[in-house]
């Protein structure tokens, strides 16, 4: 065991020696390596990024590997740190076998940019074999009658190691009749023969024991040994010769079974059984006996196996003859193989990336190929090739190493993935070939932007929508693929009366759908247009935009409003009819609009209530009323219309107005007929909290306010009392009807103006502002209305002037009023306006703010006298048009202003006296 550990360690001695006297070199991207054989898997072989003068990042970037074209692979590379290590165990003779320069070839390849580099490994034999005899024991037969001098062959032994390591002599013991005699050199070829020294007598002896020691050169040395047995015989003077020494043959690989190869031939001179010869192998190995076989009687040499010359180019085969008599002799054959074009060239992908850029520059490395061919001679000589028609070339690096290269510029989009298909051809009769495809596929590069179908869209959306609503979608695509096609769309900043378009219309970024943010108006924005912008996600991206044109759709969510007549809160406004008038006469046109559009503002008048159906007709798309008969003495007077204004909306949105209508031929009829027409009170019954809660305040205000009114009142009467004493006519009076409890009014409300000029004898009424008319002239106006003196309540007189007939409604007063009485008529004014507020109750006060109601007392003319009595400006600011009808507060009641007659009277005496 000692020993054992002794010779274990004397052998790592001799790997690290080995390793250590063998260095690497490098000459023109090749390196050489020598190791022994046995390392242990791991062992240090050398470094190759130094040994190649290379970074050790170069190794790790360029994803170093190794490449056997075997396909075995004793070293592995660790690119971390730029060695070469063992992988697999080696052992030379099963390797090299007899070859006694043994070493093997691989390649180390690098990308981007790729390189390759050739590295042979040495490996050198150590004496890890004893040498070994076919067999144990050996037995002779030998005659007695042998004179000394006489040969005998014996099997040499085999020892596989080579060089010193080798069998280097045979020692033969005891010596005491043969002796050694070796011819030629210590291998396979030797001959090894004993040499009978001293003659033999059978009688004395008949059986002779040697022992055959073989030893080969190692430090330490190994040994093999075998025993030969000496049978003695009788008489056989003369052994076999063969015709020739050695004899050649050739035989084709993969030759059938039973192909003869040679033919040996022995002859003996002695007779009888003793010429009798038997071939056979000497020393054949399990290759040789798988392979060939000879026929013992005749020497014929047959094939018995398939032979390929790829694993053995030629044989060595000792063959030996042995008569009866025990005496022996041997040949040589030596065959050679014949190489036959069996074998197709191997095609090996070396480095190959199946994603290539699209940009790649022509001339781009794309694989690198290598291609064996395991024949000889022009059966090895291979040509590589691919389709013409592909953007790609095969160009020859070195000896059976080709390189795929792009040939043209590539693009993705027309053509993303391409199937090369390389075939290798060798030079043999009939050639033959092999075929292998590489599926390319070229990965994307953003070299696309995101494309719409259209420069611009056109999108639609109804007013009134949800928020959040979903109306449009848009879609771009990219060309490109993965994340550079990923389109994500975005709002283009933008502004919209003032605000920025985000606050109306936002975009979902991946799916490109358009959402409103709020309701749309059609009546405040018709349409609008933004900026969609399409980016991918390449980098650097790549955008497209698109504009898209947003049309707001009219929904009928307007009702038609009344222009003309002007709906009144606290009065009327009526249209005169003469009872001359003839059929189809035109008492007023109806004005309505519709701030929709389409068909939701066509508009269509229809006569809804009438006092007198059979006298009236309302024009279906015009709104005049016209008389469809001839109007009589029996008609009433006083004649109330309800038109109703619809849309042609789904549904239709409708409005209604009241027109009241005087038949009458003059104006004091009028005055007496029309106190009866009612005023129509709308009442909210569903009162809430909210409303009384206002109701009280605004209550509260009004009564604030009226205290404050009668307080600058009787300020501004005690400030022109003296100018009130100074006047020298009397002042005019206008008299105001009081509001009734029924809700109406006895005045109409004709668009007259008071003319007021100043003081002199010449008093007129004057119309301004006057429209044309069948039924006499009218105007619009928003302005405060003026108020006609009731026939029955007017004072007459001639006019001023002297002219003839009586003005309505004022004349000349008998006696110049003293100055109580111009209070008095003020102040029974204000009363009659707080009886009929009063009269209305809390909910038309509440109804109709305080702020509305007209000055009664306004625009009084003193005559000869420069001023004229005025309320607040503030509270004859003129109403806006389309506001609807004016609203009217009666005042409260003030303190001791309504007077009865008898004080009217005590009062005038008074002031007489």
């Amino acid at each position: 065991m000692a020993m054992r550990r002794n010779n274990r360690l004397l052998e790592w001695l001799l790997c690290i020696f080995m390793v250590c006297a063998f260095s690497a070199y490098a000459v023109s991207g090749q390196v050489r390596y020598s190791i022994p054989e046995e390392m242990t898997v791991g062992s240090f072989v050398g470094n190759i990024a130094k040994d190649l003068g290379l970074e050790p990042q170069r190794l790790v970037a360029g994803r170093a590997r190794v490449f056997t074209a075997g396909g075995s692979e004793y070293l592995r590379l660790d690119r971390e740190k730029g060695q070469l290590l063992v992988k697999e165990r080696m052992d030379r003779e099963q390797l090299c076998l007899e070859i006694s320069v043994c070493s093997f070839s691989f390649d180390v390849i690098l990308e981007n940019p790729m390189e390759m580099f050739r590295v042979t490994v040495e490996i050198l034999d150590i004496n890890d074999n004893s040498p070994v005899f076919p067999k144990k024991e050996i037995e002779l037969e030998i005659s007695e009658s042998v004179l000394p001098g006489a040969l005998f062959s014996i099997e040499s032994a085999i020892d596989q190691d080579v060089g010193e390591n080798t069998l280097q002599k045979y020692v033969l013991n005891p010596t005491d009749h043969f002796n050694l005699k070796i011819q030629g050199r210590l291998d396979v070829s030797e001959n090894i023969e004993i040499v009978l020294q001293k003659a033999m007598d059978r009688e004395r002896t008949k059986h002779h024991y040697l022992t055959l020691t073989a030893v080969d050169g190692g430090d330490p040395r190994r040994s093999g040994t075998v025993k030969i047995h000496i049978v003695v015989l009788d008489a056989n003077d003369n052994a076999p010769i063969f015709s020739q020494a050695t004899y050649k043959a050739s035989v084709l690989e993969n030759a059938g079974k039973g192909t003869l190869v040679t033919t040996v031939s022995a002859t003996d001179a002695d007779e009888g059984s003793s010429a009798n010869i038997e071939f056979y192998f000497e020393h054949a190995t399990a290759t040789i006996r798988e392979l060939f076989t000879i026929d013992p009687i005749s020497g014929e040499v047959k094939v018995v196996g398939d032979i390929d010359y790829e694993r053995n180019k030629q044989f060595r085969i000792k063959v030996k003859a042995k008569d009866n008599g025990g005496l022996t002799n041997s040949c040589g054959i030596v065959i050679d193989v014949i190489d036959m074009n069996d074998n197709p060239p191997k095609i090996t992908v070396m480095s190959f990336s199946s994603a290539l850029p699209e940009d790649s520059v022509p001339g781009t490395i794309v694989a690198m190929i290598n291609i064996q061919d395991l024949d000889s001679g022009d059966n090895a000589k291979v040509s590589c090739s691919i389709d013409r028609n592909l953007p790609f070339k095969i160009e020859s690096a070195l000896a059976n190493y080709y390189n795929l290269v792009t040939d043209s510029v590539l693009d993705r989009e027309q053509t993303s993935e391409y199937n090369v298909t390389i075939t290798a051809v060798d030079g043999g009769y009939p050639p033959r070939s092999s075929k292998k495809t590489l599926s390319l596929k070229l990965s994307d590069v953003n070299d696309h932007a995101p494309q719409f179908q259209q420069g611009s869209y056109d999108a639609y959306v109804f007013e009134n929508n949800a928020s959040s609503l979903s109306f449009y979608s848009v879609s771009a695509t990219d060309a490109d693929w993965g994340p550079n096609a990923r389109v994500s769309y975005f709002l283009e900043d933008g502004s919209l009366n003032g605000a920025p378009l985000s606050s109306y219309v936002t975009v979902n970024s991946d799916s490109g759908v358009l959402y409103a943010v709020k309701p749309f108006d059609y009546e405040q924005i018709k349409s609008f247009k933004i900026h969609v912008n399409a980016q991918d996600g390449g980098s650097p991206p790549l955008s497209g935009n698109v504009t898209i044109n947003i049309f707001i759709k009219d929904q009928n969510d307007n009702a038609p409003q009344v222009l003309y007549p002007v709906q009144t809160g606290g009065s009327l406004v009526a249209e005169m009819v003469p009872r001359s008038a003839d059929v189809g006469y035109l008492v007023t046109k109806v004005v309505a609009v519709d701030v929709d559009s389409g068909q939701n503002a066509w508009l269509s008048y229809k006569l809804q209530k009438a006092t007198d159906r059979a006298l009236f007709e309302v024009g279906l798309q015009n709104g005049e009323i016209r008389t469809i008969r001839q109007v009589t003495d029996k008609d009433a007077v006083k004649q109330k219309l309800t038109v109703i204004v619809e849309d042609n909306g789904q549904p239709s949105r409708s409005a209604t107005v009241n027109v009241n209508v005087a038949v009458a031929d003059s104006f004091p009829e009028v005055l007496s007929e029309l106190t009866d027409f009612t005023v129509d009170r709308e009442y909210n019954g569903n009162l809430t909290f909210y409303l009384v809660l206002a109701l009280a305040v605004v209550s509260v205000l009004f009564i604030f306010s009226i205290i404050v009114l009668i307080t600058v009142k009787i300020h501004r009467w005690r400030q022109n009392r003296l100018f009130f004493k100074s006047a020298a006519n009397l002042p005019v009076i206008p008299y105001y009807p009081s509001v009734y409890p029924d809700g109406t009014m006895g005045t109409l409300q004709r668009v007259y103006n008071y003319e007021q000029k100043p003081p002199n004898n010449d008093w007129r009424f004057t119309q301004q502002g006057q429209r044309p008319g069948p039924s006499g002239t009218y105007r619009y106006s928003t302005s405060t209305q003026q108020r006609w003196t009731p026939y029955s309540k007017a004072r007459a007189g001639p006019h001023p002037d002297g002219a003839g007939g009586a003005i309505v409604g004022t004349g000349p007063w008998p006696n110049p009023p003293t100055e109580a009485e111009q209070l008095q008529a003020l102040m029974a004014v204000a009363n009659e306006v707080s009886e009929a507020t009063a009269t209305l109750g809390p909910r038309y006060n509440a109804q109709f703010p305080m702020q509305h109601v007209p000055d009664y007392r306004q625009n009084v003319y003193i005559p000869g006298s420069t001023a004229t009595l005025t309320t607040n400006p503030q509270q004859m600011m003129p109403q806006p048009a389309l506001q609807g009808p004016p609203q009217a507060i009666p005042q409260v009641d003030v303190p001791n202003a309504a007077q009865t007659p008898a004080s009217k009277k005590k009062t005038t005496k008074k002031d007489k006296k």
